[in-house]
């Protein structure tokens, strides 16, 4: 039975929840705090956690990258904050979906089974010597290194897995949904400007100037596209 554990101050907000997720055969872990919430998660490893951000412990930003690097749990936030920019960092710091209150607890039950039809990203089949070489810049699938001039560069795995996608066909436009589908799976269940966020994220890593691109290009109204010269 999968089980989900909700975050949430309001007892009331846990107790609609607990019941549409039971009634869906989930079981149910709940918590009121971030400390009980991030003891939970450890011990008793969720495959989701819904989190509220409006904890009254500690920022629910916090305990979601906490959540995000120390468990294998899905993160979906559920949370008040509706504002854009809220909503961008939330995905960005590592939740896999963000819903907005008021919900319909339908909608939650269903972006859950989403995430878990989603299943986890597989490890990566290239072979280690399959080495994507560009004018200035090196991707290594195998050894999941990138370098630009020379210069190593850290990614996220999400964000090497997204910048490996667009090298695999240099000058092909690729529209959101279908990096959505490459890197995260088919089954996403989200808000498509995610794509935009990590897209960001490269090219700040890259030093990539967007209104130069050297690397990632992007095609307005549709997408975004390899740009580096192959060697």
């Amino acid at each position: 039975m999968p089980r989900v554990l909700v975050v949430d101050d309001e007892a009331a907000i846990r107790d609609v929840l607990r019941g549409y997720l039971e009634a869906s055969a989930y079981e149910v872990l709940e918590a009121g705090d971030a400390a009980t919430a991030i003891d939970l998660a450890r011990r008793r490893g969720p495959d989701v956690v819904l989190l509220d951000l409006g904890l009254p412990d500690r920022d629910g930003l916090e305990v979601m990258r906490d959540l995000a690097a120390s468990t294998e749990a899905y993160v979906l936030v559920v949370s008040a904050r509706a504002e854009e920019l809220d909503r961008l960092v939330g995905l960005r710091l590592g939740a896999d979906d963000y819903i907005t209150k008021p919900f319909s607890p339908r909608e939650v039950v269903a972006r859950v089974d989403a995430v878990l039809r989603r299943g986890r990203r597989p490890a990566p089949v290239d072979p280690p010597d399959d080495r994507r070489e560009f004018d200035g810049l090196v991707i290594d699938p195998g050894r999941r290194e990138v370098q630009v001039d020379g210069r190593a560069v850290e990614l996220t795995a999400l964000d090497f897995d997204l910048l490996a996608a667009l090298a695999d066909a240099p000058g092909r436009v690729f529209s959101r949904r279908q990096l959505l589908e490459r890197v995260w799976g088919g089954d996403f269940f989200g808000d498509e400007r995610i794509v935009d966020v990590h897209i960001r994220a490269i090219r700040a890593a890259l030093g990539d100037d967007p209104g130069a691109a050297r690397f990632v290009g992007t095609v307005r109204g549709v997408g975004y596209r390899c740009v580096a010269t192959p060697r």
